[in-house]
């Protein structure tokens, strides 16, 4: 499908934040970056709060189809086959998404000083969240704390990734080692025995 210009226009202003970060977006940045004329993307976005908020949605829109087709493919049924799944996914945030990545990291830390970016991050970071939620259910966690657990690891590392790369990154080990210590080997939650 090709995109229309509007999602033109946002894919190019997802560039600039990814790449150059808040203090580059500008309407005018985004024109040049998309190739289009001066002051076409102030048409659509009247202001820099509305573009930044376009740009929620669409980097928001792009994660959860990059993750809807991730979910056509793959199952998981265990801790081990999960965190394979997530180290896959974050080795594609930190590679071939970046840009991507970058501009979600460069808004959640605009949603720290803007109430309403910050309404918007949640509305729609629960979207991705409730796919992830129903893979922890299959391979055995009853515990919701433990989707949050994982999903603020999976974030450090990322942000780790991002800020100093390392081009051998593959977080599955330390992925499977966390799984394994909230559900065990094989999904089932661990218990504590007591000795008589």
């Amino acid at each position: 499908m090709v995109p229309n210009r509007r999602e033109t226009l946002l894919d190019a202003a997802v560039r600039v934040l990814g790449e150059g970060g808040m203090r580059a977006l500008t309407h005018r940045a985004v024109d040049a970056e998309a190739g289009v004329p001066a002051g076409s993307a102030t048409n659509y976005f009247a202001t820099r709060e509305a573009l930044l908020e376009a740009i929620v949605d669409r980097v928001s829109t792009l994660e959860l189809l990059h993750f809807e087709e991730l979910a056509r493919t793959v199952c998981p049924t265990t801790p081990l086959e999960l965190a394979r799944v997530v180290a896959a996914a974050a080795r594609d945030a930190a590679g071939v998404h970046r840009h991507l990545t970058l501009a979600r990291y460069a808004f959640l830390v605009e949603s720290a000083h803007n109430p309403a970016i910050r309404r918007q991050v949640a509305e729609t970071g629960s979207r991705v969240g409730a796919w992830f939620a129903a893979w922890m259910r299959l391979v055995g966690s009853h515990d919701p704390e433990h989707l949050h657990l994982v999903g603020d690891v999976i974030t450090g590392m990322l942000l780790h990734q991002l800020a100093m790369p390392d081009p051998a990154f593959d977080p599955t080990d330390r992925i499977v080692a966390l799984l394994e210590a909230l559900l065990g080997r094989t999904g089932a939650p661990q218990t504590e025995t007591s000795s008589s």
